[in-house]
């Protein structure tokens, strides 16, 4: 039995946890749900010893756990997988592998290499122990990561949007897994924004707003009442809806390119204004090799890229940028944000070239106000993004987008996110199609493939297994396709 009493946690003015008392039965899977800034994050890093309460108590099993270590909260058998997760980018999978083990002079490292690989095995994960972790993929890092905490022992494990990086086959062993631990006795706190994987998954569901516990559900119950539970009344979806396309603004041809240990031969795409071009694959089937080198991050080694009818092959991403292309990556704070600068210093940064050499403070300040409002992010001016959750880190990157964009290219745009936060996030994405934008974007999630895309890139083993046109497809096909086979 877990149990969670009277826990607070102020920034300021700012309940991010207020007064949340939470009993989770052992031997369970218990979901948390909520919109991001709800206060699911800082109450599991509460629990796992990353943040110390303001106020009240943590027990395991009636004996009560220290706050504010990770260290002790581990080794009193509470693990925590991050959405992003923690590793030593230049050590290999091995020794990231081994870390936080009790092990002082004498290190086994062949007795953790044989642990590694039974570990791996039963998820059916394929992970090289002394590939560096800085290549693998976010998938493979969040698969690493949890196998690491199941060889210290954990009692708890929590495990923060773990499905929105892996293929749907390694989501199907992931489940059984938990579902075996479980049976063990072990506590299983799921975090997701994914009512349909809570369903699947969870014996229970919390509800958390505004860091207070709304309430508690045993499951099955109807999606409708979670919803209402999160946002106080039911979402709208937003819809696809076709728009006549314009000019060619991207133009792939004949392009081969070698991106984090995988190879992508002969790949050809045309997108054009106002189209939305969908890309799916499991984890490392190439299709960030395509968005990396839309973009100019990654050179090709044969072939052409054209933005606009400019020729860009090999000029680099500040090339694309005077030609009006714009990035999202799926790495938000590796990439896309600065951390420990304010958001009114990145607005300075986000600046247009005409500003010179001198920061004009006071316009930052404003632009920043405005797009805090109309973007919804739940900061201020002196937050900076670490600050923030994965949603409004990501409405603070579209928050920051330049007025013309001729071609936006994104990695998992709504990774992590709730229902609400997606829904905005699309919503100004959808409005910057209307304005003629081309949009490329790469996703794991198939329904937001479907509803979104006029037209669905799949990608096997290196290469275009097929181009679909969205509204004559479904997710059955798709999910063959992607398996390396068609559907039968």
């Amino acid at each position: 039995m877990l149990e969670l009493t009277g826990i607070h946690k102020h920034y300021g003015p700012v309940r991010a946890v207020d007064g949340i008392t939470l009993n989770v039965e052992g031997g369970s899977i218990h979901g948390v749900l909520g919109e991001n800034g709800a206060g699911k994050s800082t109450l599991m890093k509460v629990l796992a010893g990353f943040i110390t309460a303001d106020s009240g108590l943590i027990s395991l099993d009636g004996q009560n756990l220290p706050l504010g270590s990770t260290r002790l909260s581990l080794q009193s058998g509470v693990g925590l997988l991050h959405q992003d997760p923690l590793h030593c980018l230049p050590l290999p999978v091995l020794d990231n592998f081994m870390l936080g083990r009790p092990e002082s002079f004498i290190v086994d490292r062949g007795a953790a290499r044989v642990e590694l690989l039974e570990l791996a095995g039963r998820f059916g994960f394929t992970l090289d122990p002394e590939a560096p972790v800085r290549t693998l993929t976010v998938g493979e890092r969040q698969q690493l990561e949890i196998i690491r905490l199941l060889s210290l022992g954990v009692r708890v494990l929590i495990l923060d949007e773990p499905t929105t990086a892996i293929s749907a086959t390694q989501r199907e062993r992931l489940f059984a897994t938990l579902r075996t631990l479980a049976s063990e006795g072990m506590t299983v706190l799921f975090v997701s924004h994914k009512l349909e994987e809570v369903a699947e998954i969870c014996d229970r569901v919390s509800v958390l707003r505004h860091g207070q516990l709304i309430g508690s559900a045993e499951l099955p119950t109807r999606p409708e009442e979670l919803v209402e539970m999160m946002f106080g009344a039911m979402v709208s979806p937003v819809g696809r809806l076709e728009v006549p396309q314009g000019e060619p603004v991207l133009e792939v041809e004949s392009v081969s390119v070698r991106h984090r240990l995988v190879t992508v031969e002969d790949l050809s795409l045309t997108v054009h204004a106002s189209e939305v071009v969908g890309v799916a694959g499991l984890e490392g089937s190439g299709q960030q090799s395509l968005l990396r080198v839309a973009v100019g991050q990654t050179v090709p080694d044969s072939g052409s890229v054209r933005v606009g009818g400019h020729d860009v092959t090999g000029r680099g991403y500040r090339r694309h940028l005077a030609h009006g292309v714009h990035y999202l990556p799926a790495d938000r704070l590796g990439e896309g944000l600065v951390e420990g600068l304010t958001i009114k210093e990145h607005f300075a940064l986000a600046g247009d070239d005409e500003q010179g050499f001198i920061l004009d403070w006071d316009r930052a300040a404003r632009s920043a106000t405005d797009k805090i409002g109309e973007f919804s992010v739940k900061g201020s001016l002196q937050s900076t993004p670490e600050s923030l959750s994965g949603g409004n880190q990501q409405r603070l990157l579209l928050a920051m987008m330049p007025p013309e964009i001729s071609l936006l290219v994104m990695e998992h745009p709504t990774r992590g996110l709730d229902i609400e936060s997606a829904d905005l996030v699309w919503t100004k994405l959808l409005a910057r199609r209307d304005q003629g934008t081309a949009i490329l974007f790469a996703s794991a999630d198939l329904d937001e493939l479907l509803r979104y895309s006029d037209r669905i890139v799949v990608f096997f083993a290196g290469r275009v297994i097929a181009q679909l046109d969205a509204a004559g497809t479904d997710g059955e096909e798709i999910g063959h396709l992607i398996g390396g086979r068609a559907k039968t």
